[in-house]
């Protein structure tokens, strides 16, 4: 069963904590865009994603398939699986110890559930999620794909190839979201490498553009039933996702100084406490 705004709201304040509490727990890690990116991808697993921890596969045959192409968020990503039941919850607190699954970067080595290709080196995942789309579309398998990347990682030029050949093959089983926070690891992205107007872009590319302030979650639902409306419109979807990087932690948003820092202790427990235990700590 969905969950209603408010439950979705908790929950992703939920996996803020989680967040924190695995990047400072391995001194490593990106909380900036994780955080960010927190109330998507709850919305998505929770309400959207067609696909449970019962019946996911590795080919992702007669199921919904996400791929997260700027893998670094991983964080984010552990932490919405294990409060939908594809890992456990406990296991959240190994992140990025030696040998064991939840790694940095996502990888399948581990077996992992939704798993299915190494992420991080940035401007891949779109190219695989790409793939996977087509398979679908040769298979007659009517879901979805959907995938996530950042917008500095639209800085990588294979990127454009895979948003060309998408359109030309008309994979209107496609969704990319562009987590658009306007900030990366060296800094703004107007002052590293200008991205211009994003949606006229991909419009010039023959793709449908729906745009969608990503830490408001009404807003999240509603612009993803959207995107899923125009899956049968002969164009590959993008939804341009507005988010504040840092979002529920004051003192690291409006700023790219956390893309990659993990909290000390004190920063740690400031961080904590803006964000409410709705759920329950691992």
């Amino acid at each position: 069963m969905n969950k209603t705004i408010s439950e979705l709201e908790q929950m992703a304040a939920q996996v803020r904590r989680d967040i924190i509490r695995m990047v400072h727990g391995a001194k490593s890690g990106h909380p900036g865009g994780s955080l960010g990116c927190a109330d998507f991808l709850t919305a998505l697993f929770f309400n959207f994603l067609k696909c449970t921890p019962n019946n996911v596969s590795v080919n992702g045959e007669n199921q919904d398939m996400f791929f997260l192409s700027n893998g670094h968020i991983s964080p984010v990503l552990y932490s919405v699986m294990a409060r939908c039941g594809y890992i456990p919850i406990k296991e959240l607190g190994t992140f990025r110890l030696l040998g064991t699954r939840l790694q940095g970067h996502p990888s399948p080595n581990y077996k992992l559930p939704c798993i299915r290709v190494a992420s991080g080196s940035l401007g891949q995942g779109l190219s695989v999620a790409v793939g996977a789309a087509l398979a679908k579309k040769n298979n007659q398998d009517p879901n979805i794909v959907y995938v996530l990347c950042g917008d500095g990682e639209l800085q990588e030029g294979q990127n454009w190839e895979a948003i060309l050949f998408a359109a030309a093959k008309h994979l209107d089983n496609l969704i990319l979201i562009v987590d658009y926070n306007h900030k990366q690891i060296d800094g703004p992205i107007e002052e590293v490498c200008d991205l211009g107007n994003l949606k006229t872009k991909f419009e010039a590319f023959d793709w449908n553009v729906v745009e969608m302030q990503g830490n408001i979650m009404e807003n999240i639902c509603s612009k993803i039933n959207e995107a899923k409306l125009l899956s049968c419109k002969a164009k590959p979807i993008v939804i341009i996702m507005n988010t504040e990087m840092g979002m529920g932690v004051d003192f690291m948003m409006g700023t790219h100084k956390w893309h990659g820092s993990p909290p000390n202790d004190e920063q740690t427990i400031a961080a904590l406490n803006k964000l409410p235990e709705t759920i329950g700590d691992y």
